[in-house]
C-alpha cells in the first residue's frame, strides 16, 4: 500500500501498488467496483504487473469508509456495498483518479504512458476519466449509467474501449442500445458486446465471473493497452 495526496491537497488515501519485475512498460490506474480495493481487485492489479505495468489501485471509498473490502457473494455486504455506491461523490472519485495518474506517472520513466481499467461502477469512472483527465488510454468492463454521461463524449480525445455485458441486469437493452447509438461513430470509442453475459462476468473470483468471456474480454484489454500505451 503506498498513499496518494489529493489534488486538493486537503489529506491522503491509501493504494494498492504492484509492480513489475524491471522497468515499467507503463501504468495502470484500476478502478474498483462497488466493493472497494478487494482481494478481486488486488489480483487485477498483480495480474497486470506479471504483464509488466505498474499498476495502482486508489481506495475511491477513503472517505466514506476507508479500506474497506466486501463480498458480492455475500448479501449484507452486497447491500453495504450499494450503500456506499449512493453515498459516493462520483465527482471527487475522478479527482482522486486523476491524483494517482499523476502519482503513477511520477514513477514511470520520462515519456511513461498511463491507462486506466475500471469494473462497474470503475467502468463509469473509466469512461469519466476518459473524458475529464489526461489518461493515455482507458477500458470500461460493464459499465453501469453511462447514457447519462453521453453528452461528455465529445470530450473523449483518447482510446476507450468498453465491453458490454448483454444480458447486464443493471444495465438493460434500452441503455446499451442508447450506448451504441451514442458511441459508435465516435472516432476513439470502441464497444464490445457479450450476448448472454451479466454483470461481473470479469471479476476475478466468485460467482458472478465468466471464464471464456473474461478470457476473451482480457485479451482484448490487453491488445489495447499493448497498442496504446505500451
Amino acid at each position: 500500500m503506498i498513499r496518494i495526496d489529493t489534488l486538493e491537497g486537503d489529506g491522503s488515501f491509501d493504494a494498492y501498488l504492484a509492480t513489475p519485475e524491471g522497468t515499467p512498460r507503463a501504468a495502470i490506474v484500476v478502478i474498483q467496483e462497488i466493493f472497494g480495493v478487494n482481494q478481486g481487485i488486488r489480483r487485477k492489479c498483480d495480474r497486470l504487473a506479471e504483464q509488466g505495468y505498474l499498476a495502482v489501485a486508489p481506495d475511491l471509498f477513503w472517505r466514506l469508509e476507508p479500506g474497506v473490502e466486501l463480498d458480492p457473494d455475500q448479501e449484507d455486504q452486497l447491500q453495504q456495498a450499494f450503500g456506499l455506491m449512493k453515498r459516493f461523490d462520483q465527482d471527487q472519485g475522478i479527482s482522486d483518479i486523476e491524483a494517482t495518474i499523476r502519482a503513477a506517472r511520477a514513477r514511470l520513466p520520462e515519456g511513461g504512458k498511463v491507462g486506466c481499467v475500471g469494473y462497474c461502477l470503475g467502468g463509469r469512472l473509466a469512461y469519466m476519466t476518459a473524458a475529464r483527465t489526461d489518461v493515455d488510454a482507458s477500458v470500461g468492463y460493464y459499465a453501469v449509467g453511462l447514457p447519462d454521461l453521453l453528452h461528455e463524449k465529445h470530450a473523449i480525445a483518447r482510446p476507450l474501449l468498453l465491453h458490454v455485458a448483454g444480458a447486464d441486469h443493471f444495465v438493460t437493452p434500452d441503455q446499451q442500445q442508447a450506448m451504441h447509438a451514442g458511441l459508435d461513430d465516435h472516432p476513439r470509442v470502441t464497444l464490445v458486446d457479450y450476448p448472454g453475459e451479466d454483470h461481473g462476468f470479469a471479476a476475478e473470483m466468485g460467482n458472478r465471473r465468466s471464464e471464456k468471456a473474461a478470457h476473451q474480454a482480457d485479451a482484448r484489454t490487453a491488445t489495447f493497452f499493448q497498442e496504446h500505451i505500451g
